[in-house]
């Protein structure tokens, strides 16, 4: 069993690792930092757990120490849910520790020698990690997933491009309150509301999808436009997808190539990693947040209303994913166990 450390352990997406990592076959949470309010309590103190589950009993009882590598000890993976003003500095100063750290955060995603895994797509990019260690002279080294709206639409997107090509992408995103973290948005400004922006999102959106779907030294070739707003549901992301694709595209045949896809992750039989990392309804009102959300434990994309678009060339459709599982913690712990695969920890 290999001994976990979570940075930020405290907020809402510190707390899905550790409630991730609870039973675990290959990782066991053994240590929690998070800032220095939190320091010297027990996690079930200042946690302030708000989760559907219980909380952990063994992470109840740990105290949670600073974000340093000399308060983290003795661990041999690294999860950060950290914010990604305090992830820059500390993410790198527990590589050059020597640690290999798994980070849900922004601040290293499009560092052209960090892999930004969502390990279906793009488990080649682990690649750069001998890049990032030779350039910068360290043992460890920095991975991220990509951001949450990202993540859920590379999965649908992955089998269009292989398939049928892409020449642009318009997505306009109906995101959950969680993405927002805790306290996150103010009731006040949610309930019976829209919010047409979140800050950050759309630009992340634009320039995430093509390292992903690209080559580790070549982004891909096609545009995305973006348009992210918040919505009164508590968890997941719900995105209206138009895709202009370079050969004819039927709705039927794309719905077979997202059926049929699967990555290297359900090859290797990861224990994260959902049997159909992309789920095609036929139902003519589905996917659902609600009932949709959780499908193959809250880790796959779930695809509905595939259809001819009648402006662009190419296909419309609806893709729903989880926000703070396959979005956030729980891509970081399928890529960190096909790190564990391939022996880099």
């Amino acid at each position: 069993m290999l001994k976990a450390a979570v940075l930020g352990a405290t907020g809402n997406v510190g707390q899905i690792f550790v409630q991730l990592l609870e039973g675990h076959p290959w990782f066991e949470t053994s240590v929690v930092a998070a800032s220095e309010r939190s320091k010297g309590r027990t996690y079930g103190e200042a946690s302030r757990w708000r989760q559907s589950t219980p909380i952990p009993e063994d992470a109840a009882q740990m105290n949670v120490v600073d974000i340093t590598p000399k308060a983290v000890k003795d661990v041999d993976i690294v999860f950060s849910a950290l914010p990604s003003d305090v992830a820059r500095k500390a993410e790198e100063d527990f590589a050059k520790a020597g640690y290999v750290i798994v980070s849900n955060a922004s601040a290293h995603r499009m560092d052209p020698d960090v892999p930004m895994l969502n390990p279906e797509i793009n488990c080649s990019h682990v690649s750069l990690i001998e890049e990032q260690r030779r350039k910068r002279k360290w043992d460890g080294a920095i991975v991220t997933n990509p951001n949450c709206s990202t993540t859920v639409l590379s999965l649908a997107l992955k089998p269009i491009y292989d398939n049928f090509g892409i020449n642009s992408v318009i997505v306009s995103t109906m995101q959950a309150i969680s993405g927002a973290g805790y306290p996150g948005v103010a009731s006040m400004d949610i309930v019976d509301n829209v919010i047409p922006y979140i800050g950050g999102e759309e630009q992340k959106m634009e320039t995430e999808m093509q390292k992903i779907l690209g080559s580790p030294s070549e982004p891909a070739d096609f545009k995305v436009s973006a348009s992210c707003h918040r919505v009164p549901t508590i968890d997941g992301h719900m995105e209206a997808v138009f895709v202009d694709t370079k050969k004819k595209a039927e709705p039927k045949a794309v719905a077979e190539a997202m059926e049929n896809f699967v990555g290297e992750p359900q090859k290797l039989n990861l224990p994260s990693a959902p049997p159909k990392p992309v789920v095609v309804m036929k139902e003519k009102d589905r996917p659902q947040t609600r009932l949709d959300r959780m499908e193959g434990k809250g880790m796959s994309t779930v695809v509905g209303r595939i259809r001819k678009d009648p402006v662009l060339n190419g296909v419309k459709f609806l893709a729903l994913g989880h926000n703070t599982i396959r979005g956030a913690a729980g891509c970081g712990v399928l890529n960190a166990e096909y790190l564990k695969a391939k022996k880099f920890i």
